[in-house]
């Protein structure tokens, strides 16, 4: 992949996150997982997880949907929510190879990381405007794509025989480089409507708690291998 996540808005706000992005993008779960040395209790542990995750998160772009101003912002948070509701099914039918089933993860407790970080966002969604909610959304929706583009380019990443190779090869895919870099365009184009550079000191601690919460989630799953930790 070849994304500059440096540029524009959401460049900025990267950028204002510091050590907070960097704890998140290479925190010690996404660093076993490349290595191949994660822990299957880990790996399975966020794999339930980020089911009710997906679901809450739907539930986010439909409000987005609820909080667009106008046409172009209605369909541009309309196929948000639909690409979720499409990511869904792909989900289960991966975690099926790994011998859980959707009835599981329907049934399994929500983790407090959980409900912590998808609460957060949909809060800053009805407390404020969609540009609000778009920056709380934006640390999933771009940072799973730096956390693929790091590992794939990283000559320390195994790829074969590692039993995560098929989940990291998802994120080097055309289409889904494509699907980001529309969401950046988004993002950038939002904020120049919405006044971002006057709000640039709220939507910076929005986007850095929603990072902060993204590690805190990744530390859920290696806490369910204590020897990974």
């Amino acid at each position: 992949m070849t994304i500059d996540f440096s540029r524009g808005l959401f460049g900025r706000l990267r950028e204002a996150a510091g050590p907070v992005w960097t704890d998140y993008v290479g925190h010690p779960f996404v660093r076993q997982l490349g290595a191949g040395t994660l822990p299957e209790a880990s790996f399975r542990r966020f794999l339930t997880q980020d089911y009710l995750f997906l679901i809450h998160f739907a539930r986010a772009y439909g409000l987005s949907v609820y909080k667009s101003g106008s046409l172009s912002e209605l369909r541009a948070a309309a196929g948000g929510l639909q690409a979720i509701l499409d990511e869904i099914p792909l989900h289960v039918g991966y975690c099926a190879g790994w011998g859980i089933s959707e009835e599981e993860m329907a049934a399994e407790p929500e983790a407090p990381e959980t409900i912590t970080y998808t609460r957060f966002v949909i809060d800053t969604g009805h407390a404020g405007d969609l540009l609000d909610l778009t920056v709380a959304l934006m640390p999933c929706v771009a940072g799973y794509a730096e956390i693929g583009q790091r590992l794939i380019g990283d000559p320390a990443t195994v790829l074969e025989g590692n039993p995560y190779g098929a989940w990291i090869r998802n994120y080097e895919s055309v289409a889904y480089e494509d699907s980001v870099n529309a969401a950046l365009d988004k993002l950038e184009e939002l904020g120049r409507r919405r006044g971002a550079e006057a709000r640039f000191e709220d939507l910076a601690r929005i986007f850095t708690r929603a990072s902060a919460l993204e590690a805190a989630f990744w530390q859920m799953g290696l806490n369910a291998a204590p020897e990974a930790k």
